[in-house]
């Protein structure tokens, strides 16, 4: 099922960070697959935009993997089914499925 207009404003504004590069990552995905973007992919970036600045962008530069997060909440939060399905979409070199 596909996000509807009012779920994708509300989103994208959730997914605003602090630090430049990750909102230039996000940035870049919402150009790439807002069109096709489902309710289990938001879910999956929701979880995503729980964790701190500097997990996320680790885990966008392939410095991490959620498995290697220092605090337990946040190894939890980005291991879900739907965060690990979109962060492989967020991540630099992704192509669209």
């Amino acid at each position: 099922m596909l996000l509807d207009e009012r779920g994708l404003s509300k989103l994208k504004w959730r997914c605003r960070r602090g630090l430049l590069e990750n909102d230039l990552l996000i940035e870049n995905f919402f150009l790439r697959h807002e069109a096709t973007l489902s309710v289990r992919q938001a879910k999956g970036l929701n979880d995503l935009m729980e964790l701190s600045d500097n997990d996320l962008l680790d885990l966008l530069l392939r410095r991490k993997e959620p498995g290697q997060l220092s605090d337990s909440l946040a190894m939890k939060t980005a291991s879900t089914p739907e965060a690990l399905e979109v962060l492989c979409l967020l991540r630099p070199g992704a192509s669209a499925p």
